[in-house]
């Protein structure tokens, strides 16, 4: 077959308006299983090539196969529906198959990328030394807070390596790339420590600063604070201000994880919750989550660009050949070969405004308020989050919330998860998807209410807790 861009775009719009016809009539992608799927889906790579009507047949068929995680009926992730001046950013973005590494390369792209930091930092509360990046996601930010805050301890342990023992703090809560990534840094899984939360799945900070003095009295060295702003099961957000003190007076790195829950910076009514931000030393939020951003979209920005300098620049003379440090953002990143990941959002951003974001933001709490609400309305229902998140945690009844949604899932009914805080389980649903509206939330719970009748025998039950 020709390599013929345009063609290819034909074909491309044909199976584009294909799934978007199959995802109003099913949401659902109806599950292949693992011993099926190479049955199912002629996924061969063969010597020669396929003939033009078996490549067609063969993408269409995959793509359709493929769980719908922006439809209607999708709760399984921290992310979810689509924004379309996203999309059309980031088609863009493949067609001009930029590298971010220098301007020489990308050119007003390094443009986009600047505004979008300058203006997060504005609304952080950052002063101009402020610097940023776009890494591939929330864990990647979190592990260039760490890297930072480490070198930011003792710059020559870029050169020698770590020859004293680091502690850093989180939450029992917090993200589980925490350890992953004490792991790779050096610090080590074993000097990370985990405070306790309260009932909500806030962090302690009573019990963080408890910690480092014991840590201090045994002559370890604290350096660096996680703090999350919107947890992955409840939502919950951490104290910002208060731990900010503790690291203020003990001089350790504050950073926040806002991955899921962060970009509450642009609405002023839930701003509040992540009061005292402007005091962390950096913060990061993912747009492919709560903004219907497509994958991946993640801001990272910290309060002094100097320390960005510090730890990821590195002299190349084949790379950086022209234009200042400030204008080649392969300085500034982990990364050398960088997907442009910025322009769905500035498409986004630059098409509806820093007020339509707030929008988003705002229809989201609202519609959770709904979910919450239709929970709390019916004695079948039993709620264990709170107000104030996006995460509706719950079960139905006596039954068991880890088999109900697995067979919700193998019937092609929901894609539904389920959580754990503490010994108690429970459904998740997470609202993420702004393309929703109060009738699919219902619809929502009437599909499990309407599934539980017609398959009760099928269901394990348990005790409620």
């Amino acid at each position: 077959m020709l390599d013929d861009i345009r063609n290819d775009l034909k074909l491309f719009n044909s199976i584009v308006e294909d799934f978007l016809i199959d995802e109003q009539e099913n949401p659902i992608s109806k599950k292949i299983d693992i011993i099926d799927l190479y049955k199912r889906i002629d996924l061969k790579l063969e010597d020669k090539p396929a003939v033009s009507e078996e490549f067609t047949s063969n993408l269409r068929k995959l793509v359709l196969a493929t769980p719908k995680s922006s439809s209607k009926l999708f709760f399984n992730q921290l992310f979810g529906g689509r924004h379309s001046k996203a999309i059309l950013g980031d088609l863009l973005a493949v067609l001009l198959n930029n590298s971010m590494a220098t301007y020489k390369i990308s050119g007003p792209q390094v443009g986009v990328e600047k505004e979008i930091l300058k203006k997060v930092s504005s609304l952080i509360g950052y002063t101009d030394n402020s610097g940023g990046t776009f890494p591939t996601g929330g864990s990647m930010s979190n592990f260039m807070s760490l890297i930072i805050a480490r070198d930011k301890k003792n710059l020559e342990i870029r050169n020698k390596g770590i020859r004293q023992e680091f502690i850093m703090y989180s939450s029992e809560n917090s993200h589980y790339s925490i350890a992953k990534n004490a792991s790779f840094s050096g610090i080590g899984r074993d000097n990370v420590r985990y405070v306790k939360s309260d009932n909500r799945g806030c962090l302690d900070y009573k019990d963080l600063k408890q910690t480092i003095i014991d840590d201090l009295s045994k002559g370890y060295i604290p350096f660096y604070v996680n703090a999350t702003a919107g947890t992955t099961v409840l939502g919950a957000f951490d104290d910002i201000e208060k731990i900010s003190r503790i690291c203020k007076e003990f001089n350790l790195w504050l950073h926040v994880d806002g991955a899921w829950g962060g970009a509450v910076l642009f609405s002023e009514n839930y701003k509040y919750l992540i009061k005292g931000v402007e005091y962390s030393d950096s913060f990061c939020f993912n747009a492919h989550k709560t903004l219907g951003v497509p994958l991946s979209s993640s801001v990272f920005l910290v309060a002094n660009k100097a320390d960005l300098y510090n730890s990821f620049s590195n002299q190349a003379s084949y790379l950086y050949q022209t234009h200042n440090e400030e204008y080649n953002l392969g300085q500034t990143s982990f990364e050398c070969g960088r997907r442009n990941n910025s322009l769905k959002l500035w498409t986004m951003w630059k098409a509806i405004g820093t007020k339509g974001i707030a929008n988003i933001i705002n229809y989201q709490f609202n519609l959770a308020k709904y979910a919450r609400e239709y929970v709390k309305n019916s004695s079948q229902y039993k709620l264990y989050s709170f107000e104030d998140s996006l995460s509706i945690c719950f079960n139905y009844k006596q039954y068991d919330p880890v088999d109900l949604c697995t067979k919700l899932y193998e019937f092609n009914k929901l894609m539904i998860g389920f959580g754990y805080f503490g010994s108690q389980s429970f459904i998740r649903l997470v609202i993420i998807n702004s393309s929703n509206t109060q009738k699919e939330i219902k619809e929502f719970f009437e599909i499990i209410e309407d599934f539980t009748k017609k398959n009760h025998d099928s269901i394990r039950t348990i005790t409620s807790k």
